[in-house]
């Protein structure tokens, strides 16, 4: 159980940690930037780039 979620919830909240940060603290401000206009977008993509990294992982 604790190896699944190292596994795959892990990059997922690192990648929506990280894109938040990018989205908040991103230089763009007028909201033309798909990653970094708002601070959700940002954790969207960065969720789904962790979920990629984590399924796409094939050492089991």
């Amino acid at each position: 159980m604790s190896t699944t979620l190292v596994r795959y919830v892990l990059p997922v909240a690192i990648g929506l940690l990280t894109g938040a940060a990018l989205g908040y603290y991103g230089s763009c401000t007028s909201g033309t930037c798909p990653l970094t206009s708002t601070w959700w977008r940002g954790a969207i993509y960065g969720g789904l780039m962790g979920a990629l990294v984590a399924w796409g992982n094939k050492s089991h």
